[in-house]
């Protein structure tokens, strides 16, 4: 195995091409989402510069280019507001250390094997939770857009709205708009020689350098130089929380991470590790967290530019954030003067970027139940809780799948006193059965059965009542669970109770054991059990009297 995935030196040329140009981009990204955080500008940028670069060493994905993303962003914004609230001085600190802690988890995911796991999250839920963190983007960079200060949630920000506009600062609005329209128009073909985000960026802030009036908000003193090593904080009477909002980070960007590592397959045509991706992760993560950087995951636009540049090993990855370092080594004057408000124009369209229009646009044809599930998880995201959104999303689709699956398990019993051309049985079989004068009831289960469909096939004997031989047939059931084989056993001391005879075809395997091993079938001598379904039946004919 190899130390660094996918590394090789064939594709040197289209490697340093896209490590820069995902660099161009991640530049004002990593600027814009260290604001709001509220950590600052450059907490973004070592956030780009640590992720990026040990998530492209020891990652499982070679294209992927990782740093501070909008998801992530969210999450770190409430977490830092949380702790700063709580201590000015020692809640930065608290608040890294989770980003350490998440880290940490990210790699204990990936030890344990658990990123295929991401193949099994619906899209509607993947659809619901991106759209909603989308939303969450947007509404808060509503204020700074109108020239006022960043709201903590998106509730808050919708509430001082009004208030936002009675009060609006027209220059910033100005600049605001500008920096939306660059992002949003700017032609394809002069996007590939310079971002938009970039573009956005320098025409933003020339504009604000030749109004006369600069009544608007600026980033401020930026440091410059290597990041200082931060030892990790824990409070024995915080550490519950802590380890909360670190699984959230850690959780939120496994997620984050995996889906743009499909997107990197999709684009590449190769597979990525997913375990050995997570791996890489929470090492980028924890390292910048030792050192006041963002947590961050892989990031679609950086990973989709960088493999249209010609990007395909970690050497592109890791070159970004060489990159990104060299420029905060001696950048810091320059970037000060930005506006808070142009970084807001940038974010909003990586807020709508990242809402799944693909999906809306298909609402009206989606299936039902795939729609209520994905605004489900967009508001609970949006306005009550993230993790608990995923939650609330995977119950719903789990319980949906569970239905369909116990529907599909259901219209595979079959219920005969008699039989018919549609009856799937031998002719000496439907024999038996038609001169029976529905004595006989033939209750054939077909496929796996599961917990889902336990109590329902229960009800289906119960509604069956003029017969006296129940012959049950489970010769083409391959496995069944604790609840199904308690159903059995209800379906046969049910019938016993009624004074009618069981006879039951059920070969040696998985469920024969498991109904002996739980003693399910005790209630029976051995002469009434058979391996086949034709054996069965030909005893239920013996014990039919003449």
């Amino acid at each position: 195995m190899q130390i660094v995935n996918g590394l090789h030196f064939n594709n040197i040329r289209g490697d340093i091409f896209g490590g820069l140009t995902a660099a161009v981009v991640a530049l004002p990204l990593a600027l814009a989402f260290g604001v709001s955080s509220g950590a600052g500008p450059i907490a973004g940028l070592y956030g780009a510069i640590f992720v990026g670069f040990f998530a492209a060493l020891f990652g499982g994905t070679p294209a992927q280019v990782s740093g501070p993303t909008g998801p992530m962003t969210v999450i770190m914004a409430a977490i830092f507001t949380e702790y700063t609230s709580m201590d000015p001085v020692q809640g930065p600190i608290l608040a890294f250390t989770v980003v350490i802690m998440g880290g940490l988890f990210q790699i204990s995911f990936g030890l344990a094997r658990i990123g295929r796991y991401i193949n099994y999250v619906p899209l509607p839920v993947v659809s619901g939770f991106m759209s909603g963190i989308g939303v969450i983007i947007i509404l808060l960079q509503l204020g700074p857009l109108l020239g006022q200060a960043s709201s903590s949630g998106p509730m808050t920000s919708l509430i001082a709205l009004p208030d936002a506009i009675a009060n609006l600062n027209v220059t910033a609005f100005i600049l605001g708009v500008v920096s939306i329209a660059v992002v949003y128009l700017t032609p394809v073909k002069l996007g590939k020689f310079i971002p938009s985000p970039l573009l956005a960026l320098l025409i933003g802030t020339g504009l604000w350098f030749a109004l006369p009036d600069k009544g608007v908000t600026v980033l401020g003193d930026i440091p410059t130089g290597l990041p200082d090593f931060m030892l990790p904080a824990i409070s024995l009477e915080l550490l519950p929380g802590m380890i909360k909002s670190a699984l959230i980070l850690a959780l939120l960007g496994t997620i984050d991470s995996l889906l743009t590592s499909l997107v990197a397959d999709n684009i590449t045509r190769s597979h990525h590790e997913s375990d050995r991706e997570l791996i890489g992760q929470g090492i980028g993560n924890m390292i910048a967290g030792f050192f006041g950087g963002l947590p961050g995951a892989g990031a679609t636009m950086r990973t989709v530019v960088n493999v249209r540049a010609g990007g395909l090993t970690p050497i592109s990855g890791a070159l970004h954030a060489l990159v990104l370092l060299a420029i905060v080594l001696g950048m810091g004057p320059i970037a000060s003067n930005i506006p808070h408000v142009v970084l807001a124009g940038i974010l909003i369209k990586v807020g709508t970027d990242i809402i799944d229009w693909d999906y809306l646009k298909r609402v009206h044809r989606s299936p039902k139940p795939g729609v209520v599930i994905m605004f489900t998880v967009l508001i609970i995201t949006v306005f009550v809780d993230l993790i608990m959104a995923v939650g609330i999303g995977m119950t719903m689709a789990a319980m949906l799948h569970l239905k369909r699956h116990s529907d599909l398990q259901l219209s595979k019993i079959n219920v005969r006193r008699r039989a018919d051309e549609e009856t799937p049985v031998s002719d000496e079989e439907a024999s038996i059965l038609n001169d029976s004068d529905g004595r006989i009831l033939l209750f054939h289960i077909g496929g796996p059965l599961s917990f889902g469909s336990a109590k329902e096939m229960v009800k289906m004997l119960a509604y069956q009542q003029e017969y006296r031989i129940l012959v049950l047939d489970m010769s083409d059931v391959p496995s069944l669970d604790y609840t199904s084989s308690r159903a059995i056993k209800d379906m046969v001391n049910n019938t016993l109770d009624a004074d009618r005879d069981v006879v039951i075809a059920l070969p040696p395997g998985e469920p024969c054991a498991l109904l002996d091993r739980e003693q399910i079938l005790d209630a029976l001598p051995m002469r009434y059990r058979h391996i086949g379904r034709l054996s069965a039946l030909r005893y239920a004919k013996q014990l039919l009297p003449s």
